[in-house]
């Protein structure tokens, strides 16, 4: 199977690679994570018109790509620059209100870099169960409002709007009853605590009190699944990326620092170590083309494939940390070096959308129902 990127996918990977080595190097990238906003308009307008985030919405919502090999091209890119203007939020919101449809004229101002989204799922009680939701939304009339609580939502301050869950029916860990709400982020009772993350990354937590919502999907949990394993498919490539200059840098490092009058590259056990973190970050590469290949099949192909990634992700991620860090010696852990901020990146996806165990326990568990 030929797994390499058709044309036009290639330029649009070359066109995003270019910019963001030109305008977006670590320098610029620890101004923009400094700041009070801790993302850059500036940038995320200049990226919507380079088409990036048309990228990973189809045609039929205004966009012109929309497949997994789409968003792995972005998020791999995104990868190998550390960017953390709020792409992932954009992409799982924007793909639920084009699966569920009325949102057209919203979604053309997010491909046009005009509005911005952010996906707010995960609970404090949650711990990455999907259907663990006690959000809950009321319906007065023909309005509903919506009371809970969302945890570490990323980049929450930067969105116009928020598509949150919230439980119509049922109790947590119901599948059914869970519907998604859009809500404006100016929106009365909606309370936002930001705080800065460990990877450069902003997050917040959400506090809602009779919010004023607008009802998206009623039979939400389907919505919730697919835009996870998109978001998944993004985490995985950008993992890739990341991975993939933590191994260049610490191959620089060992070609150029001397011991004993020699490059330490040379030492065989140096090597060994090199060769078998090559080995585990292709591993994590084929996990991220087959779950970028699986996005549009099945839900149980999908679901597998998506667990069996971020399982994939976070083992691999662990070892190629610990190994580019030990390899470069004190200086790996410096703030200076851009090596530690990619390390923190990487640990910060091995937990996003859950974890290695939860992902290996629902791999089986998936296993089974199939």
């Amino acid at each position: 199977m030929d797994f390499h990127h058709h044309e036009d996918r290639q330029m649009l990977a070359d066109t995003l690679g270019r910019y963001l080595q030109q305008r977006y190097p670590i320098e610029t990238r620890h101004q923009i994570s400094g700041s009070q906003t801790g993302w850059s308009p500036d940038q995320w307008s200049a990226l919507a018109e380079l088409g990036i985030v048309g990228a990973l919405f189809g045609e039929a919502a205004g966009g012109f790509g929309g497949t997994g090999w789409d968003i792995a091209v972005v998020f791999e890119q995104l990868g190998r620059a550390l960017a953390i203007e709020p792409f992932l939020g954009v992409l799982m919101a924007g793909r639920v209100l084009a699966k569920a449809g009325g949102q057209e004229a919203l979604l053309a101002e997010v491909i046009a870099g005009s509005a911005i989204l952010a996906f707010a799922h995960e609970e404090p009680q949650s711990r990455y169960d999907l259907a663990d939701v006690a959000t809950h939304a009321v319906l007065a009339g023909a309005s509903w409002t919506l009371s809970g609580n969302k945890a570490v939502v990323p980049q929450v301050e930067a969105a116009d709007r928020i598509l949150l869950s919230a439980r119509i029916a049922g109790e947590p860990g119901d599948e059914a009853g869970i519907g998604l709400f859009l809500v404006e982020r100016s929106a009365a009772g909606l309370e936002l605590r930001g705080y800065p993350m460990i990877d450069g990354g902003r997050g917040g937590e959400l506090a809602l009190r009779n919010t004023p919502a607008t009802l998206i999907a009623e039979n939400g949990f389907p919505l919730i699944e697919e835009a996870v394993a998109s978001g998944i498919v993004a985490l995985a490539w950008e993992a890739v990326g990341v991975m993939d200059v933590l191994k260049d840098s610490t191959l620089d490092y060992l070609r150029t620092r001397k011991q004993f009058g020699m490059p330490i590259g040379k030492f065989q056990a140096l090597q060994h170590r090199m060769a078998t973190m090559a080995l585990e970050i292709e591993q994590t590469r084929s996990a991220a083309i087959n779950v970028a290949d699986a996005l549009d099949s099945d839900r149980i192909r999908r679901e597998r494939a998506a667990s069996a990634a971020k399982y994939t992700v976070g083992r691999v991620g662990t070892l190629v940390t610990e190994e580019a860090i030990q390899l470069h010696g004190g200086i790996g852990m410096t703030w200076e070096l851009p090596l530690s901020h990619y390390a923190k990146r990487l640990t910060m996806i091995g937990h996003q959308l859950g974890d290695e165990d939860h992902h290996l326990t629902r791999f089986t568990m998936l296993g089974k129902a199939s």
